[in-house]
């Protein structure tokens, strides 16, 4: 995730046709995306529910654990870390001193790991207080963070704004390896929110678009590409900020999206374009 990534030219009327790369301002620099018969099978995201979001929250992370919604924002001095009923105000809330730049969010077990962007800092909190236990060192940005439910403990599935996903120990961080993901044999690239969903997949956002992809951890590989353009109106899309934030609904086959100032968020299924 960068600050303040803003969609632009056909992005604002909703369409995917363009990427971006993050310039120092944090703003997006559209780039061109090869064009061409995909290999790639194209969903879309049908709308089962429309849930209210608070407008001031530059999402960075989303993920459920049971009924309780956990959403990490950023901005310096006014990023934060909330917990409560997805479409409510959240019961509990930590805040992040400045110059801590919250990002992605998971929860493994007893712990809630929350990256910074450029800090270089995870920290570890309590998942119930959201109480801050330590803070653990790394190399480079934190974007995006997911669990993965393997086997034993699992592994967590960190992105950094590239087409590489690490992997790191749920309760060391440690590195303990990873993969370079890509589609139609070409690099990703600005992967950025993440969500390690119960089948098998992880999601990832992609960074100035309405895209999201589905990747096999495994081997890297784009398995469909997800249009999730058009949830908002073009009078909601004046002040909303990119789509960024995708957690998988418990029991269910859905997943709740948002988006940076998004002021609504969506259930939603993935069915063929």
């Amino acid at each position: 995730m960068v600050a303040a990534a803003v969609l632009v030219g056909a992005l604002l009327a909703g369409t995917v046709g363009a990427c971006g790369s993050a310039r120092p301002d944090g703003a997006v620099r559209p780039v061109a995306v090869p064009t061409g018969q995909s290999s790639v099978p194209l969903l879309r995201t049908q709308v089962r529910e429309s849930l209210p979001h608070d407008p001031g929250a530059f999402t960075q992370g989303l993920e459920f654990r049971g009924s309780t919604l956990y959403e990490s924002t950023g901005l310096v001095g006014r990023s934060s870390l909330r917990a409560g009923p997805a479409g409510k105000p959240p019961t509990v809330r930590a805040d992040l001193p400045a110059p801590l730049f919250g990002e992605g969010i998971t929860l493994a077990g007893s712990r809630l790991w929350q990256l910074t962007w450029r800090n270089g800092i995870a920290i570890e909190r309590d998942p119930g207080t959201l109480a801050e236990r330590r803070r653990v060192a790394y190399r480079g940005e934190g974007w995006g963070l997911c669990h993965r439910r393997s086997a034993g403990r699992g592994q967590l599935v960190m992105s950094d704004g590239t087409g590489r996903l690490t992997f790191r120990d749920p309760d060391t961080f440690d590195v303990t390896g990873g993969v370079d993901v890509r589609q139609d044999g070409r690099p990703a690239t600005l992967l950025n929110e993440l969500e390690c969903a119960p089948d098998g997949f992880v999601y990832a956002n992609v960074l100035g678009t309405d895209t999201i992809l589905r990747i096999q951890p495994r081997t890297g590989d784009v398995t469909g590409r997800i249009d999730a353009g058009g949830l908002l109106t073009s009078s909601q899309r004046r002040t909303a900020r990119a789509l960024n934030g995708i957690a998988a609904v418990p029991g269910t086959s859905s997943f709740l999206i948002t988006g940076k100032f998004w002021p609504r968020m969506f259930r939603v299924t993935f069915v063929p374009a």
